[in-house]
């Protein structure tokens, strides 16, 4: 019984951290790059990145304080990794066909392969040291400067990126300014009381909008609070299963904290922002990667004096897994002349449950 209570707390967790994050914290950081006047591409990779990996990062952070769990918060940002690349661009793609634009799906993919690079570099020894974080964290602020001056290093006019954009949209007949909220409508059924509680603490944007910074303080919050739930969950729940706590990051975890990344990208491609949907996927594992691991791992050396210990098999399987994974979508977009299509987003999806079935077959095996 005490198991059956541990899975249902973790279902109740994932919905309401992908509520929190989808209602509240998503949209008080999307105020925040119109504000900015950040490009849709911009936006998609950093704010959006920042807004729906925010699971994955609090719980990389939590994990690290929890004796026993260390591989916890890798396990499931590079999880998470797996699903967003598989699961989020083949659902996007399956829900309407994408029409990229080259360069920024070159730029943003480039970096990713780099993150990864980076990853399977400091997880041979199977420790991490102060000077890798470092490493980390400066790709990700290289990254942060190369979108900001992007438009410097590759001048574009907004209006051929739009008539690019539209040329495209227009032969899959689909309309970009289309508002189609289906997709969030499936996530509110949680009962009206939970709605009802989480209003006592925030504000409606939509009536206040001014109060965008309380919404993302008071978000932040309650993912931190989420976020520790998940970790004492996902290691009780391994422990009465007699598998290795990296093996529930890396799928459960990994999963049920990529919904916010899932429902996000889903909703731009049914608008038509296709390269929105993909920056987002892309940008928000690059962020997880040199930021949601760099940043934990940074204060974790300062503060122990000691190296970050990661267990290098499952681990590191799944990395190279990761880096096969993103090279052979960046084949199949760029074969298909940068667009991706419903049958190739079935065949990511499907990709993706073959890895679930073989991390199965593993924990079984393990046991």
């Amino acid at each position: 019984m005490t198991l059956i209570a541990a899975i249902i707390g973790l279902v109740f967790v994932f919905a309401l951290l992908a509520k929190v994050c989808d209602q509240y914290f998503v949209e008080s950081l999307d105020t925040i790059s119109h504000k900015l006047k950040l490009s849709q591409d911009v936006a998609g990779a950093t704010f959006m990145a920042v807004g729906t990996s925010a699971p994955e990062f609090f719980t990389a952070v939590l994990a690290l304080t929890k004796v026993g769990a260390e591989d916890i918060g890798a396990g499931t940002i590079v999880g998470s990794a797996i699903f967003n690349i598989l699961v989020i661009i083949g659902g996007s793609a399956v829900v309407a066909k994408a029409y990229l634009r080259w360069k920024p799906v070159v730029r943003d993919i480039g970096v990713y392969i780099f993150a990864i690079i980076l990853l399977l570099i400091t997880f041979a020894d199977g420790q991490i040291t102060t000077f890798e974080t470092l490493l980390f964290v400066t790709a990700y602020a290289g990254y942060v400067i190369l979108l900001a001056n992007w438009k410097k290093f590759v001048p574009q006019k907004d209006t051929e990126v739009m008539q690019e954009v539209e040329k495209g949209l227009k032969k899959a007949g689909v309309d970009h300014r289309a508002q189609n909220k289906g997709f969030i409508k499936i996530w509110n059924y949680f009962s009206k009381a939970a709605d009802k509680v989480l209003a006592l603490f925030f504000p409606d944007l939509k009536k206040r909008p001014h109060l965008y910074l309380l919404t993302f303080t008071v978000s932040i919050l309650f993912i931190i609070g989420l976020s520790y739930s998940l970790v004492e969950l996902a290691t009780f729940t391994a422990g009465e299963l007699g598998v290795p706590p990296v093996i529930i990051a890396l799928t459960v975890l990994a999963g049920g904290t990529s919904v916010p990344d899932l429902i996000a990208s889903l909703i731009v491609a049914k608008q038509g922002r296709g390269d929105m949907a993909v920056s987002n996927a892309v940008g928000s594992n690059s962020f997880d990667i040199m930021l949601g691991l760099g940043l934990p791992w940074l204060f974790y050396t300062l503060f122990t004096g000691k190296n970050v210990p990661v267990g290098t098999d499952n681990l590191f399987a799944s990395v190279i897994l990761l880096f096969a994974t993103v090279i052979a979508v960046f084949f199949v977009i760029a074969v298909q002349k940068w667009k991706i299509g419903r049958k190739s987003g079935y065949i990511l999806i499907a990709l993706y449950a073959s890895y679930l079935t073989y991390m199965i077959i593993l924990a079984l095996l393990e046991r």
